[in-house]
């Protein structure tokens, strides 16, 4: 199990969010990059993370079980809109550079988030 500096936990090639409720003072987290709510919960760091690996292997066990595939995060593919004048402008940008437009937008956004 690893933690990072954007708060997620990963394990077996699943990715879950860090959370904390103030009401209630509990660590929460959501399973990230599959369709569906998948939510757990602990008291404390060690808690929230057992019950996220716990959480996995029963998701993984139910799929197996049940003979159904089990869902791969699907992180990182994102359907974006942009105005006509930027994406004119960014292919213009991109073919320029002689990269593709996929990678010229990577180093955008790696550019606004210190990448």
């Amino acid at each position: 199990m690893k933690t990072n500096k954007t708060n997620l936990l990963e394990y077996k090639g699943y990715y879950g969010s860090v959370e904390f409720d103030l009401d209630s003072k509990k660590l929460y987290g959501q399973l990230l990059g599959i369709k569906g709510a998948y939510i757990y919960e602990g008291n404390t760091l060690e808690e929230l993370e057992n019950d996220f690996k716990q959480f996995v292997d029963d998701y993984l066990y139910d799929c197996a079980h049940d003979g159904v595939k089990p869902q791969k995060p699907n992180l990182g593919s994102l359907n974006v809109r942009l105005k006509p004048k930027t994406y004119l402008m960014a292919v213009r940008e991109a073919k320029r550079e002689g990269i593709s437009l996929n990678r010229y937008i990577n180093k955008a956004v790696d550019s606004l988030i210190g990448d």
